[in-house]
């Protein structure tokens, strides 16, 4: 009989009967194991591949590609400075030109004594004399020293430069003076200021006599100055 023509023969590998009893026929050899199957393995991004493991409660965190960084990540950015100014001095180099000053004041003064036997020490330089110093440049300014019978010579646009000098030192030394200091620089500001008012109105008036007054204005009376508001 040919291979093509063999009769199928059916083995029955049950190896219990169907209310449970061991089969007296039943193959002898161990039940196969089922074969382990191997769970789908799902694609990973690369980022999730290296990115590290967290703790089950451990809150993510996501941040956008664009997001910008926390100011303490950020790089610190140089303080804006003006390129035009020179390199600041060392302390070296300051305390060795507070040195080499005072040696040269001192040879100064000694030669200035030396020469005028019994003169006195000048005083030393105080705020209040900062203060008399440009309130007297101001005053110069506006013909304050002008003598009698000689034109006087006024530069407005110099006294004003002085004047705001001195409302500068007032603002930035604001808080750090003693009662005495801040009276002396408010009175001379308040003083200097009504001067540089009287002479601009003063020069008005000169200029307006010369002129013929406009129809229905009336003359500006003369006194001290007013405050313009």
């Amino acid at each position: 009989m040919s291979e093509n023509n063999k009769p199928f023969v059916v083995t029955d590998r049950r190896k219990f009967t169907s209310d449970g009893t061991p089969r007296p026929d039943a193959d002898p050899s161990p039940a196969r194991e089922p074969r382990a199957t191997s769970a789908p393995v799902e694609s990973a991004t690369p980022s999730e591949a290296t990115a590290p493991s967290h703790q089950a409660n451990e809150p993510l965190e996501f941040r956008s590609p664009n997001a910008v960084p926390e100011p303490s990540e950020q790089p610190a950015e140089p303080s804006a400075v003006d390129p035009n100014l020179p390199p600041a001095p060392t302390a070296s180099e300051m305390e060795q030109a507070l040195a080499a000053y005072k040696a040269t004041t001192d040879h100064l003064e000694t030669a200035v004594r030396a020469a005028n036997p019994g003169m006195d020490h000048p005083p030393a330089m105080s705020f209040a004399q900062i203060v008399q110093s440009i309130y007297m440049t101001a005053i110069i300014q506006l013909g304050g020293n002008t003598q009698p019978g000689q034109q006087p010579k006024i530069d407005l646009m110099g006294a004003r430069q002085s004047i705001d000098m001195l409302a500068v030192i007032a603002e930035k030394t604001r808080g750090n003076l003693t009662e005495q200091e801040s009276r002396l620089i408010d009175t001379s500001l308040f003083e200097i200021r009504m001067g540089f008012l009287e002479v601009t109105q003063a020069l008005t008036r000169s200029a307006a006599s010369r002129q013929p007054p406009p129809p229905g204005a009336g003359p500006i009376p003369p006194g001290r100055p007013t405050i313009v508001r």
